[in-house]
């Protein structure tokens, strides 16, 4: 019985410290910036959804979070409509995703915290392994973070949209802000 009582109390304490964070798309800001020789780039996508699961003490992490590929935009028509067709392919590959699978570092519900974030980034129909740093800061049940990495799109299997007269770096950088609600799993 002692046993028992030991294991529930095991089991009951590794649910307590594991919790869930709800990304809203209107609290979800993603942000890209891509240089060429002339200037640079500014443009947006959009959150789906995205639910992560983790645990702050053991560093377990799980979950998803859905970029509308399709909805990216850089103020261009002309611009967007080679992205979407000749790079991203969007109408092939309309989402991006990135499921966790750990938190290297601890997250602070109470404050401030930087933590890596490890996981699979899915986008133009293939996976790729990637670790981001993420600047955590909790306070009353929301917490909010911003991730700044690099897309290397070209290495990743996506086409150069270089042209003889226009040279465009060979990735992108990713700034994602956003704000969820994060609360213990029940």
């Amino acid at each position: 019985m002692r046993r028992m009582l030991l294991l529930f109390a095991v089991a009951v304490s590794a649910v307590a410290a594991d919790y869930h964070l709800e990304l809203a798309p209107d609290s979800t800001k993603i942000n890209w910036t891509l240089g060429d020789v002339l200037h640079t780039v500014h443009g947006t996508f959009k959150l789906k959804r995205g639910d992560v699961h983790f645990d702050p003490d053991s560093g377990q992490a799980s979950g998803e979070v859905v970029v509308d590929a399709r909805s990216g935009e850089s103020g261009s028509g002309a611009r967007d409509g080679r992205m979407h067709k000749n790079v991203l392919e969007s109408g092939k590959y309309p989402e991006a995703t990135f499921a966790p699978d750990r938190v290297d570092g601890k997250v602070d519900l109470t404050g401030a915290s930087s933590v890596k974030l490890h996981g699979m980034f899915t986008i133009h129909g293939a996976a790729h392994e990637i670790t981001v740093p993420v600047a955590v800061t909790s306070k009353d049940g929301q917490l909010s973070a911003v991730i700044k990495f690099d897309v290397p799109y070209v290495a990743w299997g996506m086409k150069d949209p270089s042209t003889l007269f226009l040279k465009v770096n060979k990735q992108v950088e990713m700034e994602i802000q956003t704000t969820g609600r994060v609360s213990p799993n029940r």
